[in-house]
Order: C-alpha cells, then sequence, then structure tokens
C-alpha cells in the first residue's frame, strides 16, 4: 500500500536539545492515525517539521513519495493547525473560496453549505464575518476548509477543540468520511508505540486506554512497546 506519510531517521534539535531522535514512521494511504503524548513529548515539533516550519538535523520526510519540502509534497496535505484564526475581515464563504484556490481546487457553494449542515454550523452564517464566529464555529470553518481542498492527507492539530460534544460527534463523523474516500488523517522524541489502540491496551495489560497510555509512557525507561 502506497506510504501517505514516510519520516525516516528524523532528528530534530532547539540548540543543544535534541526534540525527536532517529524517529522512524511510516503511515499508509486511507489510514487514520492519532498522535499521544504528553506536553513538550515533541509533537508539535514532528507537525511543524512534517509542514517544513523546522528544520531536521537528519534523516528524509516525504509525503506521497515527494520531498515534504517541495513544491510536489506540499500539494498533497493541508492542515488545520490548533489555534486557528481565519482573516476577520473575511465571510466564511469567501474564506473555502480563498482556501480552495490554493489547490486550484473547484469551488461548490452548495457543496460548501452542505459540509456546513453536516458539522451542525448554520449555513446561513458562511455569508457571515468569520470576527462574529465562536471559537467553536472558526474550528468548524478551519476543518471544512481542510477538508474540502481534496488533499490526500490531512494534518491536523487538535480538531476538537472549542467543540461541544455534539460538534465533537459530527467532526468524527466527517473524518470517518474522509477516510472512506481513501484520505489519510494524522493528527495530534521516541515513538513508544505504533499500533492500534486494542493493541495498545494488549501490550499494556489495561483495559482503559487512558490508563494504558500512561503506562506505556511511565514504563517507557524500562521497556519499549511495539505493534
Amino acid at each position: 500500500m502506497p506510504q501517505a506519510l514516510s519520516i525516516h531517521n528524523v532528528d530534530v534539535s532547539y540548540g543543544h536539545v535534541r526534540v525527536l531522535h532517529g524517529l522512524d514512521l511510516e503511515i499508509a494511504e486511507g489510514e487514520t492515525f492519532g498522535l499521544m503524548g504528553l506536553n513538550g513529548a515533541g509533537k508539535t515539533t514532528l507537525i511543524k517539521s512534517i509542514l517544513g516550519l523546522r528544520e531536521v538535523q537528519s534523516g528524509k520526510i516525504a509525503v506521497f513519495g515527494q520531498d515534504r519540502g517541495s513544491v510536489a509534497g506540499r500539494r498533497h496535505y493541508a492542515y488545520l493547525p490548533e489555534r486557528f484564526d481565519p482573516p476577520w475581515f473575511l465571510r466564511g464563504m469567501e474564506f473555502i473560496r480563498f482556501s480552495l484556490s490554493l489547490y486550484a481546487h473547484p469551488f461548490d457553494a452548495e457543496g460548501v453549505r452542505g459540509a456546513a449542515q453536516r458539522l451542525g454550523l448554520d449555513p446561513a452564517a458562511l455569508e457571515r464575518r468569520v470576527q462574529t464566529y465562536s471559537k467553536g464555529m472558526r474550528q468548524k470553518l478551519g476543518l471544512m476548509a481542510t477538508v474540502l481542498t481534496g488533499c490526500g492527507l490531512f494534518i491536523l492539530d487538535e480538531p476538537m477543540s472549542g467543540l461541544d460534544p455534539r460538534a465533537r460527534a459530527a467532526v468524527k463523523d466527517m473524518l470517518l468520511e474522509t477516510r472512506r474516500q481513501g484520505k489519510t488523517v494524522f493528527h495530534e522524541g521516541h515513538l513508544l508505540y505504533v499500533g492500534t489502540p486494542a493493541g495498545l491496551k494488549s501490550a499494556t495489560g489495561m483495559d482503559n486506554l487512558e490508563r494504558a497510555f500512561l503506562k506505556c509512557i511511565d514504563g517507557a525507561g524500562a521497556a519499549r512497546l511495539s505493534a
């Protein structure tokens, strides 16, 4: 199966502090991959490295076989930051149109309204300036602008931030739909474990994912887990 994202032997440092240590990771096309870790574990550094916003000291990062910093590589992914703040002077629909134009992707106003409805965003709000939006509404707009680009890889940093339980469920449904379309979703140091949630619980002997995660990181100095 083609690799949507390939990270090989990547080292990243801040001055004399080494943050990522010989990191290896491959995410297959059509896979949904969640990145878990404590604050300061290097999650944001890894995302910035994938986006070309942070230089790597060694190793290689490729998106669908293309160097992450090349024009060809950048065309394959769309990114939603944790603190998404669209230009306040644009209307919601204008922002979507602008975002899609960056990827030369066709704009379909009815399709945008349909996506808004699926996320629980009133389509009428798309005609208002985003300065009138709540944090949750801005987050939904950002997710729409990301997914509607039609890219093969979506990089989402805390996509549920600022959303209520109903909206979180709607976002999960949208991400499942993108997966069924063959898209790849990557969302939020050494990698201690790569595998399924069920596999992590089995490897740690825990029946709760949160406790399995904590046991994994607490035991990092004694043993390394693998899928």
